[in-house]
Order: C-alpha cells, then sequence, then structure tokens
C-alpha cells in the first residue's frame, strides 16, 4: 500500500502534465456545453437506474466520466450561482432563493439575491480567453439592473428568471410571478407561438451556435425547465410510461433502492429510510386519486424523455458542423425532486382558474395541465436517499453528474465532488487561469486530477465540506454527516450521520459518538463564519415565508386595485345611504 502511494504521489504531477500538454498543443480549444437539469433525482437518468428513456444522456456517460458522488444545493438558485462561479453560494450573493427569503436577511451581504459585484461566471473567464458565450433557458439569480446574463460575460442569451414557468405557454405557472419573465440579451421577450420548452431552449442554442465564428470555440450553458413544476411533456412521451408506475410510490422507491445498490450506488445491504411523516399510503387512496398520480408520475418520465430527445438535436447539430469531438459535456441536476403538491390548497385552486389551469387526468401533461407529482412520488424518485428538493438530505442534493468530450477518459468517478467543483474543472480543461480578474478565490476544486488519474480523492478524510441555506445545514467530513433539516418537514436538530455504512440517513448517531458530532459541529461553525451564514430569524418555516412572500408581491401589484375598489364601495354606500335617507326616513318636524 505504501509503496502505491509513492508511485501515484511520485506519477501525479506528470500525468497531470501529460494531460495538460495535450490540451494545450490542440490547435483548437475545446467548446463547453454545460446541461442543467430541472429538480431531476440522482436515479432519473436511464444510466442511474432510471425508468426514462435517456440514450443521449446514456451515451454521453458511456463515453466520459460518470460521478456517483456529486452532491449539489438542496435549491435551485444557490446551486445555478454555485455551478457558474466555483464559489460557495454565500460568497456569490445568492445564498437561497428570493421566494423564501425572510425579511431579516433581505440586502445582507450574501443575500442580495442576484451575484454581486466582482463574482465572475464562466462566462467572464472564458470570453477574455476567445471564446464565444450562450445562455438559453432558466437563469433564476436576478432580473434587476446588471443581473441577467448578458450582465455577466455572455454574448447572447434567451434567460427566463424565475424558479420557473408553464412550458408549452408565455404565462407564470404560480401567484408570485405576475408573468413568466423571459428576456433576450436583456430586453424583455416574448416566447414562440410553437414553444416547448425543452425544444425552445435548444434550438434558440442551436440559432446562437449557427451565427457563430467557426473560428472560435465557445462555452454554452443550458437551463432547462425540465422537470420542474409544473410537469408537462407531449402527451406520445407519456404514453411510452403505460403501466410504468400502477404499483405506486411504495414500490418505486424500494426498486430504486435495490437497483441502487446492484449499480454500487450505495453498500449492499443499506437501510432505506423511511417515508416523511405524514406520507400517504398508496392503497388508501381511491381508484381515481391512483389513476391521476400515476398519470403525473408517467408525465415526469415523459418530460425527461423529451428532454434528452432534444439534447439528441444538439448533439446530431454539433456533429454535422464537425464540432462534436471538440467539445466538453457536463449535464447535472440542481437539486432533487420537487415535492410540492397543487391539490390541497384552495387559494392555488382559485388562482389556477384565473389563469387557465386545471389538474385533472383528461390532457394531463398538455397544454393548461398543471402537473407535479407531490412529496410521495418524490420521495420515492430521491432513493435510496431520505426526502427531496429544499432539505440537506440525500435525496435533497445527491445528483447525477456526466462529463464527457476531449480529455475525459470512460471512467466512474466515486470520490465526493460538489457543484462547486465544476466551474474550476472547465477553466482547467479550457487552459484558463481561474484568478485572471477575480476578486475572490473560487471555494470550489478542479475535478481534473482525479479525471486524469493522478488522484483517486477530491476531499481528503480531514477536509470538512459545509453547505448552507435557508438553514437547512450540512457538513461532510470522511465518512461522517452532520445536518439538520427546518421546519415544516424538518426540526431544527443536528443529527449525526455514517454515510459510508448509511447513506439512507436512518441511524442518528449522537448520542453514540458525541465527540464526533461536537468536532463537525465546530467545522460546521467555522464554515458559517467563513462565507457569512446567516441565522435563520425564530419560527423560521419555509412554507410560511414564500407564503408572506407571496402576499407582499401580490399587495405590492395589486394594492392599488384594493384601494380604488375601496373607495368605490365606499361612493357606493354612501350613495345607497342618500337613496334610503331621502325617501325612507323622513325629516323631524320642528
Amino acid at each position: 500500500m505504501f509503496l502505491r502511494f509513492l508511485a501515484s504521489a511520485f506519477l501525479a504531477p506528470f500525468t497531470l502534465a501529460t494531460v495538460a500538454t495535450s490540451m494545450a498543443q490542440d490547435a483548437d480549444p475545446p467548446n463547453v456545453v454545460l446541461m442543467l437539469v430541472d429538480d431531476a433525482a440522482l436515479m432519473d437518468f436511464g444510466v442511474y437506474g432510471g425508468e426514462a428513456r435517456t440514450p443521449n444522456i446514456d451515451m454521453l456517460a458511456a463515453e466520459g466520466a460518470m460521478f456517483t458522488q456529486y452532491r449539489t444545493s438542496p435549491l435551485c438558485s444557490p446551486s445555478r450561482a454555485m455551478l457558474l462561479t466555483g464559489m460557495d453560494n454565500h460568497l456569490t450573493g445568492i445564498a437561497t432563493i428570493p421566494e423564501v427569503l425572510p425579511k431579516e436577511h433581505e440586502g445582507q451581504p450574501g443575500y442580495a439575491m442576484s451575484l454581486e459585484p466582482g463574482v465572475l461566471t464562466l462566462a467572464d473567464h472564458l470570453r477574455p480567453q476567445g471564446y464565444q458565450t450562450f445562455m438559453t433557458g432558466k437563469w433564476h439569480m436576478g432580473s434587476g439592473k446588471g443581473d441577467l446574463p448578458s450582465d455577466h460575460g455572455f454574448d447572447r442569451s434567451f434567460a427566463l428568471d424565475a424558479s420557473g414557468a408553464d412550458n408549452w405557454e408565455d404565462k407564470s405557472y404560480m401567484p408570485y410571478y405576475h408573468d413568466a419573465p423571459w428576456y433576450e440579451d436583456g430586453k424583455a421577450a416574448a416566447l414562440p407561438d410553437d414553444f416547448y420548452s425543452s425544444k425552445f431552449i435548444v434550438e434558440k442554442m442551436i440559432s446562437y451556435l449557427d451565427d457563430a465564428s467557426a473560428d472560435e470555440p465557445f462555452f454554452a450553458f443550458l437551463g432547462f425547465q425540465a422537470i420542474h413544476i409544473p410537469v408537462q411533456a407531449p402527451p406520445e412521451f407519456t404514453a411510452n410510461y403505460d403501466g410504468v408506475y400502477d404499483q405506486g410510490w411504495h414500490a418505486l422507491r424500494e426498486a430504486r433502492h435495490q437497483t441502487a445498490m446492484t449499480l454500487g450506488l450505495i453498500p449492499e445491504g443499506a437501510p432505506l429510510a423511511p417515508m416523511p411523516e405524514g406520507s400517504r399510503n398508496w392503497q388508501d387512496l381511491s381508484d381515481d386519486e391512483r389513476a391521476v398520480y400515476t398519470a403525473r408520475m408517467q408525465v415526469n418520465a415523459g418530460m425527461l424523455e423529451a428532454m434528452d430527445v432534444h439534447i439528441g438535436r444538439l448533439i446530431d447539430y454539433l456533429k454535422q458542423v464537425g464540432e462534436y469531438d471538440d467539445t466538453i459535456f457536463i449535464i447535472t441536476s440542481d437539486n432533487g425532486p420537487e415535492h410540492n403538491r397543487g391539490d390541497e390548497d384552495s387559494r392555488l385552486a382559485f388562482w389556477m382558474r384565473l389563469n387557465g389551469y386545471h389538474i385533472d387526468l383528461e390532457g394531463v401533461g398538455e397544454r393548461g395541465s398543471w402537473g407535479f407529482i407531490g412529496p410521495e412520488w418524490a420521495n420515492a424518485a430521491a432513493s435510496p436517499g431520505a426526502l427531496y428538493k429544499f432539505y440537506m438530505a440525500e435525496g435533497g442534493i445527491r445528483a447525477p453528474l456526466i462529463m464527457s468530450g476531449p480529455g475525459i477518459a470512460p471512467q466512474r468517478v466515486d470520490a465526493m465532488s460538489l457543484v462547486s467543483d465544476v466551474a474550476p474543472t472547465v477553466l482547467d480543461l479550457t487552459g484558463t487561469d481561474e484568478t485572471a480578474g477575480a476578486e475572490q478565490a473560487m471555494t470550489g476544486r478542479s475535478l481534473l486530477p482525479v479525471l486524469a488519474g493522478a488522484q483517486t480523492q477530491v476531499y481528503g478524510a480531514d477536509d470538512p465540506i459545509g453547505m448552507e441555506v435557508s438553514g437547512n445545514s450540512a457538513l461532510y467530513k470522511g465518512d461522517y454527516k452532520i445536518t439538520r433539516h427546518m421546519p415544516p418537514t424538518g426540526d431544527g436538530m443536528w443529527r449525526l450521520y455514517d454515510m459510508a455504512n448509511d447513506p439512507g440517513e436512518t441511524r442518528d448517531l449522537s448520542a453514540t459518538l458525541p465527540d464526533k458530532k461536537a468536532e463537525l459541529l465546530a467545522d460546521y461553525e467555522a464554515y458559517a463564519a467563513r462565507v457569512g451564514v446567516l441565522e435563520m430569524p425564530d419560527g423560521y418555516d419555509s412554507l410560511q415565508q414564500i407564503e408572506a412572500n407571496t402576499r407582499a408581491k401580490l399587495t405590492k401589484r395589486y394594492g392599488w386595485m384594493v384601494i380604488v375598489a375601496g373607495l368605490i364601495f365606499l361612493a357606493l354606500l354612501y350613495g345607497l345611504w342618500r337613496v334610503i335617507r331621502h325617501f325612507f326616513i323622513k325629516p323631524r318636524s320642528a
């Protein structure tokens, strides 16, 4: 073992030097295509054991590196900021998402809800190196002056600055937003009549690449809306999954758990966490309820397949123009599956009716359908992890990551890696100095040494890895992890887990290993102080916060209408009083 270590240490710099020299001698620097799926679980892609047909994604995995221990943040905006900057989310200005931001954190350092001055994106880094930079799809990192992709290094962009939007029409998907804020090159833009999100995002990117110079490399960032709420897909894709989900969420989570062991994503015999408290039993649902929930999960898979088909169109285009072999492809997800429902809130139901949405079985996933999978399907999809999006449990942050292209040999990478590691890796693969023009150092680490075979790990056993979004927190160190989950699902208490033997986070070791827990808590406090984490206000609940923020938005947007309506009502009341007084109330005699 010692001799093997010495050999590895001796050969490592030469291995990296060989890779770097090979890439430097390439007359044409590699193109980079970075694709971000929205709310996809670790096992949603076919190559990771999922039910959806994703042959194009699977092909990229077969040709390159498939990561099995990759972690992202539990919410979309922080993940996007970390992915594009290589920095901890608090250092970018996007510590969380604006929809759940408490008033006490507004305007605080790290909580601007847009990239702060001096924070550079991959586009900012690559453009000075001669790269053409393009972005299409979801942005969700600020829509004010100076906040859009055109202000952060992208030459061309067609961006949605919202947590989501309809996939068939140019409209909002929730009351928080008045409309779907799409922008092209920083200016408000409308969508075409034949819009479908995955189709449009790829076609718009191809149009930008068509107009690009063939003599310069490009960086293309595609932020897909699949498979964010509303879950929508063309019916021909949905039909491909008839019968697949008929047995319900209990069967799916157990099947994925077994598949995860078969694929080596978790150790053989690793326990599966129980479903969250309050989860419904599949058999307790009525036949009609089971039918509609089954259909929604079929749409979810169909939406993934539709996205993969359009990714295939981009791949075919790059092959036709001779750029495929010179392109690095990266595909990952921003967080785990979405658990929120759309069938238990009368206020949301009223808003849906006003905005032309339904949640019925008829036409599920098609135009006007407000699709969702709900907490039980989300928990099943996140198997073998616990919980789902929003939370620092493995179901919320363990995600797929695939890299392929020049300089990346076919391999499986079992080393722990983070969303903030992607940016420095891209800069390494393109020969770009990450410190050039940067005011702050990246917190992520390049994965190139692992990809090149010079190292087996990105983070050592003594390296603490901290993460926090809206009070939901985690810290990894070696085989151990501490985590806390905030209400409404969690209780804000810290717990300790052995991730090597219990990746489902089923056994809290706080009582049996108090010293280890104290060690990791101290590491977390140091991390929080270093990056500027703000503690959550007393009684914070993300669901209550988004309701409060939505009310504030609606009041600001429609407050004048309430005032006018009130004045009209008072005027009518006064007029009615005058009529009653004139005709029905006799004046007193002198």
